[in-house]
């Protein structure tokens, strides 16, 4: 049999090699707004939730209506910093540092707390130092592996998902703590503990971890080592100040408002954080107190993440 040349111009015969796998799908990219979505849709179903649980008395939807409203704000802002600022940073760290390292966090500050914290003057500021000591540590620990993440931009971003997976979570347990009570189920209380803390959530936990993440990693080695350098320990000392401050707003307004209206001021009123039989001043003082201080307090940290991020030209480049 004769061999039949190919026609002139036409490509070479190809024998077939060894099969290569084929690539693996990518991932669509999460559309621009989720976040919007996400905070809209859950507050949706958050009411409907309130409404039907108050209007059939069932009890089983408690666990529905505690994670709805404790999870609604701290995962549309952690997926807010992701669609604006994280996006090279993948998806599955993000799911790490808001399950893993908030889990880590609430599980690590919650036995120190018991074995070192006593109650005191000084309770709070232990509080501070140990919840932004573990959430710092959890984000070490999601990120240990991932040497290439490292940089201003990456520590705010994930310091902030911790953050808020960790305020999720504890968002939670005070809602449970707030519903059970001794008649039963005290609804009310459990709709204004989760209407509270999702107000407040930005300002919190989040925003703390999100600055104290970003020096961090900032001085991070190229080979993935951490520099606990004199800038992170400062920081570090700097978010605690303020959680503890946060923190202590309800007693401060107390000691403020017996100060200015007792002539016999008692130093344990500030640590037990009530003023017994309180007149319509003292209460009218206490509220603009307390309110101030947490105000105060939130824009300290929000000037100062802001001061950070102005920092690093990549920031200000993420679209």
């Amino acid at each position: 049999m004769t061999h039949t040349p190919p026609p002139y111009g036409a490509p070479p015969a190809r024998y077939p090699g060894p099969q290569q796998p084929p690539p693996p799908p990518t991932q669509p990219p999460i559309r621009a707004g989720l976040w919007k979505r996400c905070l809209w849709g859950g507050l949706a179903l958050w009411l409907l939730t309130a409404l039907v649980t108050y209007a059939t008395k069932n009890s089983t939807l408690l666990p529905t209506l505690i994670l709805l409203g404790s999870f609604l704000v701290p995962v549309t802002f952690a997926l807010w910093a992701y669609e604006r600022h994280g996006r090279d940073l993948g998806v599955g760290l993000i799911l790490g540092c808001f399950l893993t390292g908030g889990t880590l966090g609430v599980l690590g500050a919650s036995v120190m707390e018991y074995y070192l914290l006593h109650p005191s003057l000084w309770m709070f500021l232990g509080v501070g130092l140990i919840e932004e000591a573990v959430k710092l540590g959890a984000l070490m620990f999601v990120v240990r592996r991932q040497t290439w993440v490292r940089g201003l931009r990456a520590g705010l971003v994930l310091g902030a998902t911790v953050g808020f997976g960790f305020a999720a979570l504890e968002s939670a347990g005070y809602a449970f703590n707030a519903a059970v009570s001794t008649r039963g189920i005290d609804l009310r209380a459990l709709l204004e503990t989760e209407i509270l803390r999702g107000v407040l959530a930005p300002f919190g936990h989040g925003l703390w971890t999100a600055i104290a993440g970003g020096v961090l990693l900032s001085y991070r080695r190229p080979d993935g080592r951490f520099r606990i350098t004199g800038a992170v320990v400062a920081t570090y000392l700097g978010v605690s100040v303020l959680h503890a401050l946060w923190d202590s707003t309800h007693g401060i307004a107390v000691w403020l408002v017996t100060l200015l209206t007792e002539t016999g001021l008692q130093r344990q009123l500030f640590a037990e954080g009530y003023i017994p039989h309180p007149t319509g001043e003292q209460q009218h003082l206490f509220t603009v107190f307390s309110i101030g201080g947490m105000v105060v307090v939130a824009l300290l940290g929000l000037v100062w993440a802001w001061s950070l991020s102005r920092r690093d030209p990549s920031w200000r480049n993420t679209p």
